[in-house]
């Protein structure tokens, strides 16, 4: 009888400490390590330009995965999260130019002042949800940037406040390329805790009160615990994305935070896929880079109908709205769902099935 070779055919678990584990295989350890080395080399591809606006990318998919914790693991809607920003980048602004504290001390604490705040405003989610809760956070925005614009003394009101740059010793991080690379290593980190969380306990919460809050209730999750924590940690990560945006950009002011915000950060939550910490990446990157690609087409339209340009540039708040709403139609699971669906095709092809 011929010897008959096994071979691995799958991928087994035989437990469900290795059910969980962060890296299934060592592909996948393999993938990771590669597209974290080429992020940290892209600063070697690109021009100074292109630096400055993966550095937003970055610093935006902070705040989106801050608040897609809150929005899409536990299903609390929220379009205050430009107020959010703002609690931090005036806390890290007033503790460095006021009272000459190190941004690295003002950094943890711009997060713990926007987790308090968040939790101040979280409370009312016992009793609220869905359209009712969306309402009451909108009214944090509104509360929150009216205390910011009128506590002159404080906040320097309408005027705002003007901030520097980090540094490390005598070491500046004056330029995009080195704060590039300090809000990269901030996302890295906050990535990796909230994929962590969704392996807790603490995470499982969550999932259970976005999908039955009632059934998660009656198995013993405290919900009014779990729904403040939700808000906490989401505007703890909100407030580092407004501390670093607001050292980045060098200034602080009122108008920078305001409802239009709030919405780019929800579509960015929506775009890129609710509750994948994958797709708030995308979806940072999709929403921010996406008025540099129309004003690139509007550029290049205008070439040849200049008298077109003052309504083409109207035309690009339309085209935000119509993807917006493509997406809920067309990809309710957004772009992390297309990467998946993507990625499956490849694996099972040139098999449909």
């Amino acid at each position: 009888m011929r010897n008959l070779v096994v071979r691995d055919c799958g991928k087994y678990k035989t437990s469900y400490k290795d059910d969980m584990k962060l890296f299934k295989t060592t592909g996948d350890k393999v993938k990771w390590l590669a597209l974290i080395l080429l992020i940290l080399a892209l600063p070697l591809f690109v021009s100074n330009y292109w630096i400055g606006l993966f550095t937003l990318c970055a610093i935006s998919a902070i705040g989106a995965i801050g608040l897609n914790i809150l929005t899409g693991f536990t299903g609390q809607i929220s379009i205050g999260v430009g107020a959010f920003l703002g609690v931090g980048g005036y806390t890290t602004a007033i503790l460095t130019s006021t009272y000459g504290l190190s941004f690295w001390v003002s950094l943890p604490i711009a997060g713990i002042v926007t987790a308090f705040v968040g939790g101040v405003f979280g409370i009312p989610a016992l009793r609220l949800k869905g359209l009712y809760l969306a309402i009451a956070t909108l009214a944090a925005q509104v509360i929150i940037l009216f205390v910011i614009s009128r506590w002159d003394s404080v906040t320097g009101g309408t005027a705002g406040m003007v901030l520097s740059r980090p540094a490390i010793g005598d070491f500046l991080l004056s330029t995009n390329t080195s704060y590039y690379y300090l809000s990269i290593v901030i996302l890295l980190v906050t990535v990796l805790y909230a994929v962590n969380l969704l392996r807790t306990r603490v995470g499982r919460a969550f999932l259970a009160v976005r999908d039955r809050d009632i059934a998660a209730q009656i198995m013993g999750i405290n919900l009014f615990y779990y729904k403040v924590l939700a808000f906490i940690v989401s505007s703890f990560f909100v407030g580092i994305a407004g501390a670093l945006l607001a050292h980045y950009t060098m200034i602080v002011s009122p108008e920078l935070y305001n409802t239009h915000v709030s919405i780019q950060y929800l579509a960015m939550v929506l775009i890129g896929g609710l509750g994948s910490v994958f797709g708030s990446i995308l979806g940072a990157v999709f929403i921010t880079l996406l008025p540099v690609g129309l004003s690139a087409i509007i550029d290049f339209l205008t070439v040849f109908m200049p008298e077109m340009y003052q309504l083409l540039s109207a035309f690009k708040e339309f085209v935000f709205g119509i993807v917006i709403i493509l997406f809920l139609i067309f990809e309710p699971g957004g772009l992390a769902h297309i990467w998946l669906n993507m990625k499956k095709y490849f694996k099972l092809w040139p098999f449909s099935y």
